[in-house]
C-alpha cells in the first residue's frame, strides 16, 4: 500500500473520464487524476482574474460527500462509512471525479489498521494529487432546508439555454440590499462525457439589488454548457462580480450525487466565512 508520491501526467490520454474502466481490485493511489485549475480559469480573465500573478478574486472550498466508503479492518472484516472531503479552491489542481470514485473503490479490499489510518492514507493521497492539504471527516452534514429566497417560481420567458450569458444579469443601481437567492434549476454538462450535472445554487450578496428574473435567466443559460462543477461556480462568481458590483458575494452549488459522490463548490469574496455545511433534498 503506497501513497501517491507523484501525480500522474495531465495529458488527456491518462484520464479515465469517459472511458471504460476496470473495477479496481487492489489499492491504487495512481488512479487519482489531477487537473490544473488554471485550465478552467483562462476564460475568466475577461472578468479580471489575473492568472499570471495567481491573484484569485475569491476564496473557497470544494466539499465532497462520499456515501459509499468501505475498507477491511486488520482482520479482514469489511467496514463501511460516509465522509466529507474538503479541497481548498487555491490548490493547484482539482481532482477528476471519476478518478476519485475509482480510487475510493480501490480501498474496498485493502486492510487498514484502524479507521484513523484509513483517513490518514486518503488525506495524504488526495493532498498529493491536489497539491494542497485535503481533509477527510467521517460523517455527512445534515439535510438543511434552504434559508433563501426561491426564484424558480418567477413567471418569465427564457430563450437562452447556452452558452452562459452574463449580459442577462441586471441590477437596480443605488438600491443596496443583503439577501440570499436560491435556484434548483442549475444544469450543466460534463465536458468529456456530456452527462448532465444538476445542482441547487445559492447566491448570497450585499450590494445593488440583483434583478431576480435576470439571475434566473442567467442560471438557466448554463443548461447546455460543458464545464466541470468547480469551473461553473467560478464562472458564476466572476460574472456576478463583474456585472452586479456586489460589496460582498458568495456562490455555492450543491450538485446531485453520481457514483456515490456529490460535490459542493463554494466561492466567495476574500475574508468571507464558509456557509454552514448542509445537504439539499436532492442530495
Amino acid at each position: 500500500m503506497t501513497g501517491n508520491q507523484d501525480a500522474p501526467a495531465h495529458s488527456p490520454e491518462h484520464s479515465l473520464l469517459g472511458r471504460e474502466a476496470t473495477y479496481p481490485r487492489q489499492f491504487d493511489a495512481g488512479l487519482l487524476y489531477p487537473i490544473p485549475r488554471t485550465l478552467g480559469r483562462v476564460d475568466l480573465s475577461r472578468n479580471g482574474l489575473n492568472i499570471a500573478d495567481d491573484a484569485l478574486p475569491f476564496i473557497g472550498i470544494d466539499r465532497w460527500h462520499a456515501y459509499e466508503l468501505s475498507w477491511l479492518d486488520a482482520r479482514g472484516k469489511p467496514l463501511v462509512a460516509t465522509a466529507t472531503l474538503q479541497v481548498p479552491a487555491d490548490s493547484p489542481n482539482l481532482i477528476e471525479s471519476k478518478s476519485l470514485k475509482l480510487y475510493l473503490n480501490s480501498c474496498n479490499a485493502t486492510r487498514f489498521a484502524s479507521a484513523d489510518s484509513f483517513r490518514t492514507q486518503v488525506e495524504a493521497d488526495l493532498s498529493a494529487a491536489a497539491g494542497a492539504t485535503v481533509t477527510l471527516a467521517f460523517g455527512l452534514p445534515p439535510f438543511v432546508a434552504p434559508d433563501a429566497i426561491d426564484i424558480d417560481a418567477l413567471d418569465v420567458d427564457i430563450d437562452t439555454h447556452g452558452p452562459p450569458d452574463a449580459s442577462l444579469l441586471t441590477v437596480s443601481v443605488g438600491n443596496v440590499v443583503e439577501e440570499v437567492l436560491h435556484s434548483a434549476l442549475l444544469k450543466s454538462n460534463c465536458p468529456v462525457t456530456g452527462q448532465p450535472d444538476w445542482a441547487d445554487v445559492f447566491v448570497a450578496y450585499r450590494g445593488p439589488r440583483i434583478d431576480r428574473a435576470s439571475l434566473l435567466r442567467y442560471i438557466v443559460s448554463f443548461r447546455d454548457h460543458a464545464g466541470f462543477h468547480e469551473q461553473c461556480v467560478e464562472r458564476m462568481f466572476t460574472d456576478l462580480s463583474a456585472r452586479c458590483w456586489p460589496e460582498w458575494l458568495s456562490v455555492e452549488a450543491r450538485y446531485t450525487r453520481r457514483g456515490g459522490l456529490d460535490i459542493n463548490p463554494w466561492r466567495a469574496t476574500p475574508g468571507s466565512a464558509p456557509p454552514p455545511a448542509g445537504r439539499c433534498e436532492r442530495q
